[in-house]
Parts: structure tokens; C-alpha cells; sequence
């Protein structure tokens, strides 16, 4: 291949190819992705999403397998979203199903995702194309192409792709406890020694595709791999992947941490500083309001309402998030107060003393939010266990609805039996918009928990 006159790219590979059609088939899925690579950038290179915005009203869906058919790090994701934008009503919509490759993603588009009419739609797939085997290129190729059309019907939709490279497969789980679906010995053992590989080649190719087109990427596999080896030099058996192939609640947890800092999520939730000016308390912050300031001495008090809560996931989540630091990173609630003399000093909130600190400690900066006893952090932990409700009472039902759909048209029961055809979907209709309605319902009453409060703080000497 050259380039001529600094644009097109021309083949050169001389008359053998023309005549050698083994050759040329063979050939064939690497041509296309050349042509895909020109097409999807017209000749030039486009600036790739780095961030997810919403506004008032906007959806994102969330397309994907049995991972995104779980329910939590979607279900993780949407608790920042409730508690860092409290005022903006956001709407979610889970769109995973088990089994699913990027063929059935596509099939269940039009009913799935586009009535939707999302902003964003997040896309993790790849576990299942790879057919669970050392790399084949047949099997690539059906992936490459169903990724890249599903690619265009998002940009048909006018929404914006973020994709998602698979998540991890943990081969030394699998090779104590093999997934139940893999056949064979020899499954197992290509399965074993390369999916993992294999993944993270199908996650490249997502990556590059994704780039060209001016998508966004987010990378699932380095994480938990990363992660998952830190952790296994302190305790070999460590695993957030228990069946190999599904991260627990942990492994979800750093799947949305993943999502939120790779799309540059905002990182502060409160940032509040007392300063001691003379005899008098001055004390500021950009992140809500601050009232009723009062201080004498090494004695302080005043109100704030935060424009935000602290994102506080369920405490099965919690070892995932501790690994990530996202508490720091994606939910810090900072507080400093300088001018105290030489001491320690009680930190009231509400009336409940929450920790005790130095006078250089609050000098510095004290972080809450990961602190349990504050009001806020309960107050955020109540929005995410309204939320874990809504998702395993409508959203996790509403997903097994959409799998028995795609069970009865693997079936060809439509051709085979059209009147159970027909009654299968007048009841799949009914049982869908009933379970809708519930997650709208959910969602209302999440928008009613989740607005924050004024909390009166005081900062008193302690012996």
C-alpha cells in the first residue's frame, strides 16, 4: 500500500493478488477495514467525545450483554448522576441482554434503544463475539462488521457512541471453575490460556474504530486487570470475577469508576474554607450556599447547602470503590479551616459529631465523603439503595422481558407457530410498558430523596 499525492490510499500488491481469490478473500476483512478507517474519518481526523454531558432532560441508554444486563455498573453510574446533578432530571435506560452479541444488539435497536431517543448511548460488547476460543477470523470479521453498523445506526439516530472495550476475563478463576457453558476440554483450555488476550485485541480494534469515527472509547479491560493483579500480591485467590467471565458488585463498581473518569466526569462535590481574619470568621465556597456564619474565638458554626451530594454506592460495592480511590477522585468533600490555634478540635453536623481532627489537619483539608456519619453521606446512601430497588424490581425484570424476546425469535417460533407468536408479544407489550412505568415511577421518587440540605456545621476545641 502507498499513498498518492498525500490522500488516497492505493493497493500495490501486484497481478497475484487478482488472480489468487484465496488470497484475495482472505484479504478481504483487512481491505474493509481500511476502507472503514477512510470512510469513517472523510480524509480527515475528528476530534473523539471526551466527556458526557447531559442536560435537563437528555436519556442515556445503556447497550450491552449480560454484564450490562446486571444492572449495576449501570445502575453505579446512574447513582452519580443523581447525586452530583440533583436538580437536573436525567433518564436511564439499561439495555443489556444475556448472550447477547453485537449481531442481537442490532436486531433489538429499533425497539430497544432508538424509542429512547438518547444523547448517549454506551456500548459493551465483544465477550460473547469471541466466541469464548483462540482468535478466529471469521468470527472477528462478523464482529468487525456488526460493530461497525451499529456504529452507523447510532450516528443515524443523531446520538452520540461512547464504546466500551469487553471487560476482563479472569483465566484464573477459569481454570478452577471453567464457565458452564464452554463444551469441551479443548474450549476450555483455549479459552483458559487466550480469551483474556483475545479480549483486549478485540478491545484495540473498538478503541481505533471508535477514534476514527469521533466516538468516544472507554477502556474496561485495563482497570480490572490492573486491579485484579495489584490485589492478587496480597492475597492470590483475589477475583471480582467470580464465574470468570461476570464482575461482582466490586468489579461493577470499577467498570463505572472507569466510565466516569475516562469521560472526565466532574471531580468536585463540595469545597468549603473558613478562614480566621482577625477576631472575625470568613468562610467560602463555590459549591453551594454558606450562611449564618458564627465564631468566637477557636469556636465556629454556619449553615451550607451543597449544590451536590457525595456519590456513596451500596456497601457490596464498596471494595471496588475504595480500590479505585473514587471517593477522592470523583467525589471529593473538601473542608478547610485555617486560623485555630494549636489543638484538636469536633466536627458537628447537624448536632452529630462526625470525626475528630488537628488544628493542621483542618488546616490542610479534611475529606467527608466517604465519612458514614455525616447527614449528607446518608442522605446520598438512601438515593443509592432507592436505586438498587428500582433496578432489581423494573430494570432487571424489564431486561429478562427483552431476553425471552430474543429466545422466542432464535426460535422461529413466528414461522413455526404465528398465533403463540402474536400472544407471546401482546403479553411482552403489556408486561414492557408496565415494567416502564414502574422505572419512571422509581425515578420520580428518586428525584424527590435526592436534593440536597441545609446542614449547620460547628467546629469546636475538644480535650
Amino acid at each position: 500500500m502507498r499513498i498518492v499525492d498525500g490522500h488516497r490510499p492505493v493497493l500495490t500488491c501486484g497481478r497475484r493478488l487478482a488472480t489468487n481469490s484465496t488470497m484475495f478473500r482472505k484479504l478481504l476483512p483487512v481491505l474493509s477495514l481500511v476502507v472503514f478507517f477512510w470512510q469513517a474519518s472523510g480524509a480527515e481526523f475528528k476530534t473523539p467525545v471526551t466527556s458526557i454531558t447531559l442536560k435537563d432532560g437528555d436519556t442515556l441508554v445503556f447497550l450491552g450483554d449480560s454484564i450490562t444486563h446486571q444492572c449495576l455498573y449501570t445502575q453505579f453510574i446512574e447513582d452519580y448522576y443523581y447525586t452530583r446533578y440533583p436538580n437536573l432530571q436525567i433518564h436511564f435506560h439499561n439495555a443489556g441482554v444475556s448472550g447477547d452479541k453485537a449481531f442481537h444488539a442490532l436486531d433489538r435497536f429499533d425497539g430497544d434503544v432508538a424509542p429512547f431517543k438518547p444523547k448517549y448511548i454506551t456500548v459493551l460488547l465483544g465477550m460473547n463475539d469471541g466466541a469464548y476460543q483462540h482468535f478466529n477470523h471469521e468470527i472477528f470479521a462478523t464482529y468487525e462488521k456488526d460493530m461497525t453498523t451499529l456504529a452507523g445506526r447510532i450516528a443515524e439516530l443523531g446520538a452520540i457512541g461512547i464504546f466500551m472495550g469487553p471487560t476482563m476475563y479472569d483465566s484464573r478463576v477459569a481454570t478452577v471453575k471453567p464457565p458452564r457453558w464452554l463444551k469441551n476440554k479443548e474450549q476450555i483450555a483455549q479459552a483458559t490460556m487466550y480469551y483474556n488476550a483475545l479480549l483486549a485485541f478485540y478491545g484495540t480494534w473498538a478503541r481505533d474504530a471508535a477514534l476514527a469515527r469521533g466516538n468516544g472509547y472507554v477502556d474496561m479491560l485495563g482497570p480490572l486487570n490492573q486491579l485484579t493483579t495489584q490485589e492478587r500480591l496480597k492475597k492470590p485467590d483475589f477475583t471480582m470475577i467470580p464465574d470468570a467471565v461476570h464482575p461482582d458488585a466490586n468489579g461493577q463498581a470499577v467498570m463505572a469508576f472507569s466510565v466516569l473518569e475516562q469521560m472526565n466526569a466532574n471531580r468536585s462535590v463540595t469545597a468549603l474554607t473558613a478562614n480566621k481574619l482577625g477576631s472575625k470568621w470568613r468562610v467560602t465556597s463555590g459549591t453551594g450556599k454558606v450562611s449564618d456564619v458564627k465564631g468566637e474565638g477557636d469556636t465556629l458554626g454556619f449553615k451550607f447547602k451543597a449544590n451536590a451530594l457525595p456519590w456513596v454506592l451500596p456497601p457490596d460495592a464498596m471494595t471496588g470503590y475504595q480500590l479505585t480511590k473514587a471517593g477522592h477522585k470523583l467525589s471529593n468533600e473538601r473542608v478547610v479551616v485555617r486560623g485555630l490555634s494549636p489543638g484538636k478540635y469536633g466536627l458537628k453536623i447537624d448536632g452529630v459529631e462526625v470525626g475528630q481532627y488537628t488544628h493542621a489537619q483542618l488546616g490542610a483539608k479534611i475529606e467527608l465523603q466517604s465519612n458514614e456519619k455525616t447527614p449528607q453521606y446518608q442522605q446520598a446512601l438512601e438515593v443509592a439503595m432507592l436505586n438498587k430497588e428500582r433496578n432489581e424490581k423494573a430494570v432487571n425484570p424489564l431486561r429478562g422481558q427483552w431476553s425471552k424476546r430474543k429466545g422466542q425469535r432464535s426460535r422461529d417460533v413466528q414461522t413455526k407457530d404465528p398465533k403463540a407468536y402474536q400472544e407471546f408479544y401482546a403479553k411482552f407489550e403489556a408486561e414492557v410498558k408496565r415494567l416502564l412505568k414502574l422505572k419512571r415511577d422509581y425515578e420520580d421518587r428518586i428525584y424527590r430523596i435526592n436534593q440536597p440540605k441545609t446542614r449547620e456545621y460547628q467546629i469546636f476545641p475538644v480535650k
